[in-house]
């Protein structure tokens, strides 16, 4: 049955919500200010009519857009944009009853995201003669669209649709569904394929010709290389890093400058030595490296070990030593931590909870928190000034153009040491 909603405001996810006699409800795709016509499901609509359309409302810039479930907010011109991705962070502060400046969103989308991830699925059986279809989730479904292009990626990623629809094709006698991660690299296309498994010879001499068919640089099944023909480094700093196949990456160069940026610029002006904690494969490390002594920790090995093959071939750092250490289950100590100047984190999505008590225990006077999740990092905040820290300044970067995600870096500082 339709209903007649009017949308006052947009949630964390971006949908909108249209308050009613029943609790909110909540409208993808709808704007504030908008009177639409809806089919109702408990506290979730579907927009059927938009009666009374926001001045707010653009046009989007994909045709998949709704359909595709890459993007949410490409409906939104830019100033909502901006003020509903900052308002996530001030709302989760708020929550955790954190009052600290959040400054105006940086724009770390550059030329677009360097990774994408491209599932593939077996449609039917070899019966019906159908092929692998490869694409992305529809939004909220398990089902596959198909993407030929998508307009957030980088130039680099022009080919990878049809890279993973070949390589798809490759494996699709497997019957299993795959995970076709493909990054942008100086070098070319970064290809790691998950969810097929060890891949006989046969099949690995199929790669190969595919790899050089498609003239990618490097090609990896499950983080195990098939086959290499240029290394697929990427920049940080001064240092030309060839990350692990999979390993992690910041979404974006400009993202990832913009990060690194703000984290340079919060250190103490007289810094000797600074940690650098789930430091990856070196983003942070080597740009730190220009001004101090690095201590980079990290549970990766792989991703150790390209930070220190890259730090060896880099002029003009000081030393970066590395530890390979499970900061989850075994977080420096507050000894540990009292021997640096300041301290970087960079956790992932589920934050640091076990180092950040340990932080706020030790001595250190700096502590510069980078974050992918607003819930976890609020948690995480609330420790930290519990422990004589203060946040000093929230910046949000948005490396994730038309998503729901927001990334940020916060600065604690604590007055004097204890």
């Amino acid at each position: 049955m339709n209903e007649i909603l009017s949308v006052a405001r947009l949630g964390q996810r971006g949908d909108g919500i249209a308050p009613t006699p029943g609790g909110d409800v909540f409208v993808p795709y709808a704007l504030p200010g908008e009177t639409v016509r809806a089919v109702r499901d408990g506290d979730r609509a579907q927009i059927v009519e938009i009666i009374t359309p926001a001045e707010s409302r653009i046009a989007a810039i994909c045709p998949l857009f709704t359909r595709c479930g890459g993007c949410v907010a490409q409906h939104m011109e830019p100033s909502l944009y901006s003020a509903w991705k900052r308002q996530q962070v001030v709302t989760a502060l708020s929550r955790a009853g954190i009052a600290a400046p959040v400054a105006e969103i940086v724009d770390g989308h550059g030329a677009g995201r360097r990774r994408v991830t491209f599932h593939a699925r077996r449609e039917g059986d070899d019966r019906q003669g159908l092929g692998m279809l490869v694409g992305f989730m529809v939004a909220r479904s398990h089902d596959l669209i198909a993407v030929p292009a998508c307009p957030v990626l980088a130039p680099g990623l022009a080919r990878a649709p049809a890279v993973a629809q070949l390589l798809a094709n490759r494996l699709g006698g497997s019957n299993k569904p795959l995970d076709i991660q493909i990054t942008s690299s100086d070098a070319g296309l970064d290809v790691d394929i998950r969810g097929h498994g060890p891949a006989a010879e046969k099949l690995r001499l199929s790669l190969t010709e595919a790899a050089e068919r498609l003239d990618l640089a490097r090609l990896a099944m499950h983080g195990e290389i098939v086959v290499e023909r240029r290394p697929p480094q990427q920049r940080m700093g001064k240092a030309m890093v060839a990350p692990a196949p999979g390993g992690f990456l910041q979404a974006t160069v400009a993202g990832e400058e913009a990060i690194a940026a703000l984290v340079l610029a919060a250190l103490p002006a007289k810094v000797k030595r600074v940690a650098d904690l789930f430091a990856g494969c070196g983003p942070f490390s080597f740009r730190l490296a220009e001004r101090a002594q690095v201590h980079a920790v990290e549970s990766d090995q792989a991703a150790l070990l390209a930070l220190t093959r890259a730090a060896g071939t880099t002029q003009g750092l000081k030393p970066i030593a590395t530890e390979t250490r499970d900061l989850f289950r075994r977080p420096l100590l507050e000894h540990e931590l009292d021997a640096f100047d300041a301290v970087v984190l960079d956790p992932p999505r589920a934050g640091a909870e076990a180092q950040v008590r340990r932080l706020a225990a030790a001595k250190t006077r700096t502590v510069v928190y980078v974050s992918c999740d607003v819930g976890s990092f609020a948690r995480d905040a609330a420790i930290l000034i519990a422990g004589g820290y203060a946040l000093e300044a929230v910046t949000p970067v948005d490396q994730f153009r038309y998503s729901a995600h927001i990334e940020l870096v916060g600065v604690f500082r604590r007055a004097k040491k204890i």
